[in-house]
């Protein structure tokens, strides 16, 4: 998850919808996976994502989570 701002978040009661405790804007991404009998591969990149957050004096915190 990107946060705009705190990182802290709390799952509703219907088990699937996440919301951050601070009520600020958040996107979710996912990875794509591609799976082969010997091993996995993760078929997309969000490193730009990463690169355009630490580039951004407006924000406080990152907190990668990998």
């Amino acid at each position: 998850m990107i946060n705009l701002k705190r990182k802290e978040v709390y799952q509703e009661n219907d088990g699937w919808t996440i919301r951050t405790k601070d009520h600020m804007p958040s996107a979710h991404y996912e990875h794509s996976v591609a799976v082969r009998k010997d091993k996995a591969d993760i078929l997309s990149d969000h490193g730009f994502v990463l690169e355009v957050l630490k580039n951004n004096p407006n924000l406080q915190e990152i907190s990668p989570k990998n």
